[in-house]
């Protein structure tokens, strides 16, 4: 049996073992549903840190970036630093208002203030997301499993192995699990990504023989932080983050976990700071790759390349690290799905006078559902599920009515919710299946004028106002909501 799965295989005790002490901790606030998708609403501020930079750094923050770095140098780690603004940025603006609602979900926001309409769009799109996203995950825990261990896994079980474990997690301890795993993910992926980085170089004789080396290659830039990928991407980077983080369901779900509204703002905070510097130790390891494996077919294989040329132990701490930041994305996603559809469909439209234990139960169902659901996507149109990726532009009709409704109420009129969403919709399908309309380099440049321009023309013609509260975000909670 090899090191590196060996190493693997520890990890992967060591977050089954966490995830039945996290069942205790549900227990001890709220053993119900809100104790499992929720964590009784007690996560203080370290959990939520891990928690927002887990969901962060997956296998796009990771093995994508290296991918892009391979070609374009270090600018591909810009990917992660949006991410970390948009974290930021959402401590910094909404948190607090989400945290003092004391609401489970964002369509449920839109249910309360713009009628039951407006909700049913905003959960079915808020589901296509999470799902589609979820999705992805198996596939990039496949590939990297396939990759670095490839006379242990091919791609369809190391999928497999990935969904056993996303799925184990999420179903025996609920949010409590998905954030005390998140400690040792984050944990995996710092010592695995520097370990590994450290003696990548080493292994190809210095920093010093890697900037001689790529300096024979002056056509791309490599150590230019923006030149590589250039203005355009990197700027819809950080809108689409920014836009994505402010509303998407996986999200925001974390805020409504935290004990109250101020450890919610710092955990956002902490997280983004977390985040930062992912993006570009995995974007060296792409420019390693360059020099080491220069030609490569597939750029995709730069970072599992850099990885398999080093000492097993080394090896199997960064791939363990790697696979880390697959499943630290996952089991949040997984957990957002199964909020959305237990409150915003189960018990709007099936039943909603569920006891305390039966929606505990219909929650760990919902999720087995949702992974049933993800895997066979992901194992059907992988293809398919990459280019569906742009769909976190969508999250561009939430963020604007989540801002209108927290900052401008006087603005909301009962149909902004309905308009708004339909609009972002329409562009999103626009983009997908009619090719002309790619008038600009990503769909976020499309998504925010439209969707701002249907908010904005509802305030004009609709006579009724939101039911918004004049008080709506300021009360004051703490500790259990």
């Amino acid at each position: 049996m090899s090191i590196p799965f060996i190493i693997v295989m520890l990890y992967v005790f060591a977050l089954f073992g966490v995830s039945w002490y996290s069942t205790k901790l549900a227990k001890k606030g709220n053993g119900g549903a809100e104790g499992f998708l929720l964590a009784g609403r007690g996560l203080p501020t370290t959990v939520i840190a891990v928690m927002i930079a887990g969901l962060a750094v997956g296998g796009a923050s990771t093995v994508g970036v290296a991918e892009s770095a391979y070609s374009k140098g270090i600018a591909a780690g810009m990917y992660n630093a949006a991410w970390a603004a948009g974290a930021i940025a959402t401590g910094l603006v909404v948190v607090k208002r989400f945290r003092n609602m004391a609401i489970s979900t964002v369509p449920e926001l839109l249910g309360k203030y713009y009628g039951k309409t407006g909700k049913l769009i905003g959960v079915i799109g808020q589901l296509v997301i999470q799902i589609t996203v979820t999705s992805l995950q198996y596939v990039a825990g496949g590939s990297i499993l396939t990759a670095l261990l490839p006379n242990i896994f091919t791609f369809k079980t190391g999928m497999l192995a990935t969904a056993i474990v996303f799925v184990g997690i999420s179903l025996i301890g609920g949010f409590w699990a998905a954030g005390l795993s998140n400690v040792i993910n984050v944990i995996m992926i710092y010592v695995g990504l520097c370990m590994g980085a450290i003696f990548a170089i080493k292994n190809v004789g210095g920093f010093s023989n890697v900037v001689s080396a790529l300096n024979q290659r002056p056509d791309v830039p490599w150590f230019n932080p923006i030149s590589g990928v250039g203005w355009a991407l990197i700027i819809a980077w950080f809108v689409v983050m920014i836009t994505q983080c402010m509303s998407n369901q996986s999200c925001v779900q974390i805020s409504f976990a935290a004990k109250d509204a101020q450890t919610a703002q710092k955990g956002y905070i902490l997280g983004g700071l977390i985040i930062l510097p992912v993006g570009f130790l995995a974007a060296l390891f792409g420019i390693i790759a360059a020099v080491q494996f220069p030609g490569l077919e597939n750029p995709a294989m730069a970072l599992p390349k850099v990885v398999m040329s080093l000492n097993p132990v080394i090896a199997g701490l960064t791939l363990s690290g790697l696979w880390a930041a697959d499943v630290s994305s996952a089991v949040g996603l997984l957990l957002g799905s199964a909020t959305l559809v237990i409150n915003d469909v189960w018990k709007v439209y099936v039943k909603s006078d569920l006891t305390e234990k039966q929606e505990l139960m219909f929650s760990r169902v919902i999720v087995l559902i949702v992974s049933v659901i993800t895997y066979i996507l992901a194992s059907t149109i992988v293809g398919i599920l990459q280019t569906i990726l742009i769909g976190l532009s969508l999250t561009t009709a939430f963020t604007i009515i989540v801002l209108f409704t927290m900052f401008a109420p006087s603005l909301c009129k009962k149909s902004s919710a309905t308009w708004t969403l339909t609009a972002g919709i329409a562009v999103l399908a626009l983009w997908v299946f009619v090719p002309s309309s790619h008038i600009v380099s990503h769909p976020i440049y499309l998504e925010w004028p439209v969707c701002l321009g249907a908010f904005l023309l509802s305030s004009v013609l609709d006579k009724n106002a939101a039911d918004i509260p004049e008080d709506a975000f300021d009360k004051k909670t703490t500790g259990v909501a």
